[in-house]
């Protein structure tokens, strides 16, 4: 018994060795907020209006848990947040629940996602939305899509379809400027948008202009009367 006991605590370590050294699994947040969340969240930051929505959007679940959510301090605001969000999921109830009346009689409270949903792939989820709805971020896209939206349509074209990665408005880039380009009669300036165009410009004879076979002609004829302000 006594040699035994030294080949007996061996393969004890060596099982629990073997145990430990098992790789976690690691959830991927965004993934499976797609599969586990989108069939009745607007997952859209900011969100996109439809009718008939299952429950509120998943930016103003975050936004309102994280302004109506009591911490002691910031950093325990990420943590408990998490907690929260996966004992909502699995054991939703009024008294848990964040909304307001109103929202509760449109939307309903929650079902259970018990069966449905772990809380391993919980915590991914929280923790994704936690990081991803996050209001200084919504705020920086406010503001540029409201940089955008006062562009004019022409431009917003070209900014929309990575034009300026290869034209600048006055400046010789990649290819030519939209001023130089301006120059050119509206019939070529159409012809080389849709079908592209290589070693045809003087300067630009390396340059390739690919097809943009996916813009409809109005919208070619509003790039185009744009181009020709400049």
């Amino acid at each position: 018994m006594k040699y035994l006991t030294p080949i007996v605590s061996c393969i004890v370590l060596l099982g629990l060795s073997a145990c430990s050294s098992q790789p976690k699994v690691k959830y991927n947040g965004a993934n499976l907020v797609q599969k586990k969340c989108a069939s009745c969240h607007n997952l859209a930051m900011p969100p996109k209006t439809y009718e008939d929505e299952k429950a509120p959007p998943m930016m103003a679940v975050a936004f309102h848990v994280k302004d109506f959510m009591k911490v002691k301090t910031p950093s325990d605001k990420k943590p408990k947040f998490i907690a929260f969000f996966q004992d909502f999921v699995l054991h939703p109830s009024k008294e848990k629940s964040f909304c307001d009346e109103e929202s509760l009689k449109s939307y309903g409270l929650m079902p259970s996602q018990k069966g449905k949903v772990t809380e391993a792939e919980l915590a991914a989820i929280a923790t994704y939305v936690y990081d991803y709805y996050d209001q200084n971020k919504f705020l920086k896209q406010m503001q540029k899509k409201a940089k955008f939206d006062a562009l004019p349509k022409g431009e917003q074209l070209a900014t929309a379809n990575g034009c300026f990665n290869c034209h600048d408005k006055v400046k010789p880039k990649t290819g030519p400027s939209f001023r130089a380009i301006a120059q050119k009669e509206d019939n070529e300036i159409k012809k080389v948008i849709k079908e592209g165009s290589k070693g045809t410009w003087k300067e630009f004879e390396k340059a390739m202009m690919p097809p943009f076979k996916k813009i409809n002609d109005a919208d070619i004829e509003t790039l185009i009367a744009w181009i020709k302000t400049l």
